[in-house]
């Protein structure tokens, strides 16, 4: 009975020990492939209208391959985002948009990073994403949530201590090593101009990052007056001439992110903001600790932002002075909310024409569930990527 107990132990060692190298620490990812059908039920809970197919325009780099698009294909346009239940109709509607007003859409790669206990399952959400854009290029991660989960502090609005908010600090790791660049976007944007114009943006020197940035803003008011009193913390800054962005948007040099290790830095302010309390809001703060002051400057048409008004009651806003390519509707209101609730704010309406959701549904249905590479039709492949 021993013995049989202590091979069982051998087992079950060795089954945790193939699973972790299998399956890394931080995240798993589920790659949309093409690939032979096998079908397994899941439970859908939302529906959306199936987007329009967008083709390239006359011009565009032609993909190294017609039947499967890899991430490391050069003509590709990088852009990641989350996927949640609770943003999941913004994500749709954001993604919608690009499509839309893109020269080359087919050219457009998606890097969707889900949370690990998401209510609907990562998988039925990219399940969700496929049947909306049939023909999308995108590749969907299991975001861990325990890796982050011990650095969050409480923060002015509870939906600010989400822990996929953070996924972005670890783009670099959860992305293939051969994405070099991306496009950030948060799920409550919707671009109105061909995002080709924001991916061509150059990232001089040093610089890590490119994002509209608003030196007339109130920066002080980022950080507790606790931060500003101790010499020791504030002189982060003394380099620097520091000035306010949005992390909603940015253009990412994963290059230099990997070989600074700015995942990291981010993390030890993170860890300094769990001890001494340097500041309120959620995960944008240690994004300016660690970049404010040494970012491309991207023109305010790319961050038309705030439109969701302020972090607490959410009121109507307008649009500041100047052209727009991209509507953010950062804060607390969302226009989706807003709508269903018959309280729209004038803005909403800019919103409401990239909307494909059209309710809720609780039947059970098929999925495709593996893919495997050599079919014409689009399936989901389980496999392991690092975070």
């Amino acid at each position: 009975m021993v013995a049989g107990c202590n091979q069982l132990g051998y087992t079950a060692i060795l089954f945790l020990v193939v699973l972790s190298v299998s399956f890394p620490p931080f995240c798993v990812g589920i790659r949309s492939t093409r690939g032979k059908n096998i079908n397994s039920y899941r439970r859908f809970t939302f529906l959306f209208n199936e987007a329009p197919e967008y083709r390239n325009g006359v011009g565009c780099m032609a993909s190294s391959s017609k039947h499967f698009v890899s991430s490391c294909d050069p003509s590709l346009v990088h852009i990641a985002m989350t996927l949640d239940s609770d943003y999941l109709r913004g994500s749709i509607a954001a993604v919608h948009s690009v499509l839309k007003h893109s020269s080359c859409p087919e050219n457009v790669f998606f890097h969707f990073v889900t949370a690990e206990f998401d209510p609907t399952s990562p998988r039925v959400l990219s399940q969700l994403v496929r049947s909306t854009f049939p023909s999308l290029n995108f590749k969907a991660y299991i975001f861990r949530e325990d890796k982050v989960i011990n650095l969050i502090s409480s923060s002015v609005r509870q939906a600010l201590e989400n822990p996929l908010n953070y996924a972005r600090n670890y783009l670099g790791d959860i992305l293939d090593s051969c994405v070099d660049r991306v496009i950030y976007l948060d799920s409550d944007v919707v671009v109105v101009d061909d995002i080709h114009k924001l991916w061509d943006k150059k990232l001089s020197g040093s610089r890590v990052i490119g994002a509209p940035e608003y030196c007339h803003a109130n920066f002080t008011a980022y950080f507790t007056d606790g931060f500003w009193s101790d010499p020791a913390l504030y002189r982060v800054f003394a380099t620097r001439n520091p000035c306010y962005f949005n992390t909603g948007v940015m253009v990412m040099d994963l290059v230099k992110w990997r070989e600074g290790n700015y995942r990291k830095r981010i993390e030890n302010w993170m860890e300094v903001q769990r001890k001494r309390r340097i500041y309120e809001l959620g995960s944008l703060p240690p994004f300016l600790l660690v970049f404010a002051g040494n970012v491309e400057a991207i023109d305010h048409r790319w961050n038309q932002h705030g439109l969701g008004g302020d972090n607490l009651r959410g009121d109507c806003r307008k649009l500041h002075p100047g052209e727009v390519s991209l509507l953010h509707w950062s804060g607390k209101g969302k226009p989706w909310a807003r709508l269903d609730a018959g309280k729209p704010c004038p803005l909403d309406r800019l919103w409401e024409p990239y909307d494909l959701y059209r309710g809720f549904d609780n039947t059970r249905v098929k999925v495709q569930s593996v893919g495997v590479l050599g079919s014409s039709k689009p399936s989901l492949e389980l496999h392991s990527s690092y975070l």
